[in-house]
């Protein structure tokens, strides 16, 4: 694991135009000024000593206190952070749901020959690593054949990958590089949920420090010692920016007892949960998602003020009205695999709910050509299945016994519980986007299945909402 602190520097044109260029601690130190001065940005700037920049903060405003959350907030720190796994990106993602960040995509990356993490290092008891190595191996093995099989579909039939027939009948280099791929994204969407959420991943993130001590402090409280080094190694970078605030990046008794007693809460659950998620029914192994939807709609509003709220909304980013703003949504699923979880998980609004409790296990079976293939590919996919479906089995089990290493034996097709609390307007763009081009095309499915509920409700708002077909890009 590392993690690397990235300065944000001036542009030329910034230079050049005479304008000021500050530390992370010096630019909130003079936005803090503006709170107890009216004297403006040039009096507050004529304080800073170019030869100490550190000190400076504190001749600008020396009753500074940065555990005053509203100072941090404008302390903006970038943090890349390598060679993570998948499973604590995700919850790194819950803990931050407002940061700005990208992560390495199992949609554009082949895992066939990445090497996963240590399992002393993710806290694997002693006495179970031999048996989960195991386990891992056969997840990257199935993944690999996963994708060979996807690869050979894609070839022999590349209409099933819904590529545009033009570019298909275009031979220039670039239409042909198009095809190639959106051949390999078909095979790596559908391929992926064989990949462990132990396998390693890159992600970057830039927030506030405000948000940062936070998650440190959640990190560094959090039993698994994967957590723990990501919460140590973020303030070691956090040093770099804003040192000031390391007094306040450590753990946290009452988030320590938060997570025991909500990890005691999540075995009780499984203990609760029936085994029959985790068995395959004659045809296939996966099982119907089961969308919910509630809806509060605020006093005298109506489904026709829900659509008066639309009657501008020509893009996803476009105009919705207060009646959406205003009205409480609740839509979630029964069963969804963590692949598409993580995406969902990313929305920035409201809450999302996730009781890691494994539900079965998504193997992209039902993606298969309704025509027979050549070579047996439904066989040896439904074999396969047989390795997740282990593998999210193990886990349950562990969890039931108070493992919290559990989650490390799931893996992206283990499907779970997934909720999400937000407004209408916000909802409605979750689902515009995540219906529309280049959409993976599960959470796709799963969010056509939750508007269908909508427009059962709301059935004005039909062709108001720009439901996309997840074509391709």
């Amino acid at each position: 694991m590392k993690i690397t602190q990235v300065a944000i520097r001036p542009t030329e044109s910034s230079a050049a135009a005479g304008r000021p260029a500050l530390t992370p601690e010096l630019l909130a130190a003079s936005g803090a000024r503006y709170s107890r001065s009216n004297e403006g940005l040039e009096a507050i700037l004529s304080r800073i000593d170019p030869g100490n920049l550190d000190k400076s903060v504190d001749g600008i405003f020396r009753m500074i206190d940065y555990g005053h959350q509203s100072i941090a907030d404008m302390v903006p720190v970038a943090l890349f952070m390598d060679g993570l796994s998948l499973w604590l990106a995700y919850h790194v993602w819950t803990l931050c749901p407002t940061a700005g960040g990208q992560e390495s995509s199992t949609r554009y990356i082949n895992y066939a020959v990445t090497e996963g993490l240590d399992a002393a290092r993710l806290g694997i008891p002693e006495a179970q690593r031999a048996e989960w190595q195991s386990t891992m191996r056969d997840c990257y093995r199935a993944y690999e054949q996963a994708l060979s099989i996807w690869e050979n579909i894609a070839a022999r039939d590349p209409e099933v990958a819904r590529i545009p027939r033009r570019l298909l009948d275009d031979s220039s280099d670039k239409a042909q590089k198009q095809v190639a791929r959106m051949k390999r994204n078909y095979a790596f969407d559908r391929a992926r949920n064989f990949l462990p959420a132990s396998a390693p991943t890159n992600m970057m993130l830039i927030m506030s420090a405000r948000g940062w001590v936070q998650l440190c402090q959640h990190l560094l409280s959090h039993p698994l010692p994967e957590a723990q080094q990501l919460g140590a190694a973020v303030r070691d970078e956090l040093q770099l920016a804003a040192p000031r605030m390391l007094k306040h990046a450590v753990a946290q008794p009452s988030i320590e007892k938060g997570i025991r007693c909500e990890m005691e809460a999540l075995r009780e659950h499984a203990t609760r949960e029936a085994d029959e998620w985790l068995v395959p029914n004659a045809t296939t192994c996966e099982h119907p998602p089961r969308p919910m939807l509630e809806v509060t709609l605020p006093p005298g509003v109506t489904s026709r003020d829900l659509a008066a709220a639309l009657q501008f909304h020509d893009n996803r980013y476009a105009w919705m009205g207060s009646a959406l703003q205003r009205t409480v949504v609740r839509f979630g699923w029964e069963a969804v695999a963590l692949a598409e979880i993580r995406d969902l998980n990313r929305h920035r609004t409201g809450t999302k709910w996730c009781p890691l409790v494994p539900r079965g296990f998504y193997s992209a079976l039902d993606q298969l050509p309704p025509h027979e293939e050549p070579d047996d590919s439904r066989e040896r996919l439904n074999a396969l299945s047989k390795v997740g479906r282990d593998a999210s089995a193990r886990s349950l089990e562990l969890l039931r016994a108070g493992d919290v290493s559990h989650v490390y034996w799931t893996t992206l097709g283990t499907q779970f519980r997934f909720e999400h609390t937000t407004t209408a307007d916000k909802f409605i763009y979750e689902a515009e986007l995540r219906t529309g081009t280049g959409a993976h095309f599960r959470y796709a499915r799963h969010l056509h299945d939750v508007l269908a509920l909508w427009h059962q409700r709301f059935p004005e708002t039909r062709g108001l909402v720009l439901e996309g077909s997840a074509e391709p890009e």
